[in-house]
């Protein structure tokens, strides 16, 4: 008898390590968000990871991070260390994973990246156009890049980039899956605006609220939030204002133009004291202070937007993630309140948290200045 125990308690020990381990890899050929057709060796047994961790998580799932061996600590446990400290709770390898540095700060190391011998980097788009010497130092050394790109607001290219890290990381099911909840959720935007009588576009203003009313953030052309106003048949004031697809907008202008809604980008920023805070620990109070400073910026009580209480704050990571169809809603809901009446976007994100992130659902991400 005991000998029968001692043998089925291996045979369980033989089960649940296999079931632990990735499954044995084979070729294959995957299109990653540029379109680029890469040949890897999956499921990728070891992976660096440079942005988008939320996203890698979902897709993943934690013991995906068992088989990262670096990371960009800079975009996470540096910028936004709140919801950094949310995952390590729950995933505390994450805390242990090498740094190969940020492209954004200008200290990313192909050499790092090297030498912790990854089979794949998993690269934002941003990063890919930054990194054309470092690109060709790593695939020379046999390591395959992977492009995934969050931040165009492309429906396509969410979709592609969640089944590419899907296919890297061998879970395919997971990520179709995601890819579809996506693809569903933004036709329906589409499908609501689509049948909307014709007439004037409503005017909106976006812009990150980082640095605090006193100075002007980034507005969006484009890209980003840019993207998402033009997908919901906003007219973005910012565009063809700016010369690139981010940067200020001229305060002049903005009063000129006088938009009917404005949204400000807010986040868990750390070394922002007067920023716009939003996030897992933001309390409505704590979002709806620092918000105010922006309403009374010079001339700006004689705005539309103002004048009819439409100024609101929104978690700026919202911009470019695999739940962004939330904050597209929570603005056509504004936009458009009788086409999207049915609609509860946080509902929506709290639904989200629940069935595909470790991290529970708290706090505030979008908000209207006005209770």
């Amino acid at each position: 008898m005991r000998r029968g125990a001692a043998g089925l308690a291996a045979a369980v020990a033989l089960m649940t390590f296999a079931l632990a381990e990735p499954a044995l890899a084979t070729m294959r050929t995957i299109k990653d968000a540029l379109g680029r057709e890469v040949t890897i060796d999956a499921p990728a047994g070891r992976v660096v990871v440079m942005f988008n961790y939320e996203e890698f998580t979902a897709i993943a799932g934690a013991d995906g991070w068992k088989r990262v061996v670096g990371i960009n600590r800079a975009v996470w446990a540096g910028w936004r260390p709140a919801i950094w400290s949310r995952y390590v709770a729950k995933i505390p390898e994450i805390a242990e994973k090498p740094d190969v540095g940020s492209t954004d700060e200008g200290t990313f190391s192909a050499e790092k990246v090297i030498a912790l011998k990854p089979d794949v980097l998993l690269m934002p788009q941003i990063s890919w156009e930054a990194t054309a010497t470092a690109r060709a130092q790593i695939e020379a050394a046999g390591i395959r890049i992977v492009a995934f790109d969050y931040n165009a607001q492309i429906t396509e290219r969410h979709a592609a980039s969640t089944r590419a890290i899907g296919a890297v990381m061998g879970a395919d099911a997971r990520a179709e899956e995601l890819a579809s909840l996506y693809e569903t959720k933004m036709a329906d935007i589409q499908r609501r605006i689509a049948s909307l009588p014709k007439g004037p576009k409503p005017k909106v203003y976006v812009e990150i609220g980082q640095t605090g009313a006193a100075s002007v953030g980034n507005s969006y052309n484009g890209t980003m939030w840019g993207r998402i106003l033009d997908n919901l048949g906003a007219e973005n004031i910012t565009n063809g204002r700016i010369p690139g697809p981010y940067g200020p907008l001229n305060p002049e202008y903005v009063l000129a133009a006088n938009p009917e809604f404005i949204f400000i980008g807010g986040s868990s920023w750390v070394g922002r004291p007067n920023a716009v805070r939003l996030g897992y620990d933001a309390t409505p109070e704590i979002t709806r202070a620092s918000l105010a400073p922006y309403a009374a910026r010079p001339g700006w009580s004689d705005l539309k937007a103002i004048k009819a209480g439409e100024i609101h704050a929104l978690e700026h990571g919202l911009a470019r993630t695999l739940y962004d169809y939330t904050a597209q809603q929570y603005i056509a809901k504004r936009l458009y309140p009788a086409a999207f009446a049915d609609v509860d976007p946080l509902a929506e994100l709290a639904a989200y948290h629940a069935k595909y992130l470790p991290v529970p659902f708290s706090g505030t991400w979008a908000l209207k200045l006005a209770p």
